[in-house]
């Protein structure tokens, strides 16, 4: 189960169209600085702010040699996600499963 304080860094993280962009881009592969902000028109200081976002809601990790500063997609950074939208899904369905049996336990009216 992911802490709330995560789960809230995560949905940050992606509430962005830019940085969902580059999450999209990283889940091909490894992706430099200069890679990530091209495709969204972004100067290198603004997609490392992003980038920073990213980093800080687990999603991306960073790694420097030498000059050059690479992003992969952290594998299981999602998943506390997937949790968090099973468990809404298990409650909602219940909440269904009440409610289909409470219609079948009461009567119809009938028409007269």
């Amino acid at each position: 189960m992911i802490e709330p304080q995560q789960l809230d860094r995560v949905f940050t993280a992606l509430s962005d169209a830019g940085r969902r962009g580059m999450v999209e881009r990283l889940s091909l592969g490894p992706a430099t600085v200069k890679q990530l902000a091209q495709p969204h028109g972004m100067r290198l200081p603004s997609a490392l702010k992003h980038l920073k976002v990213l980093e800080d809601g687990g999603i991306v990790a960073s790694r420097k040699v030498g000059r050059t500063r690479t992003y992969t997609i952290e594998p299981t950074a999602l998943a506390g996600i997937d949790d968090w939208v099973r468990q809404r899904q298990t409650a909602m369905n219940q909440a269904f499963d009440r409610l289909i049996k409470a219609m079948k336990d009461f009567p119809e009216e009938q028409d007269q």
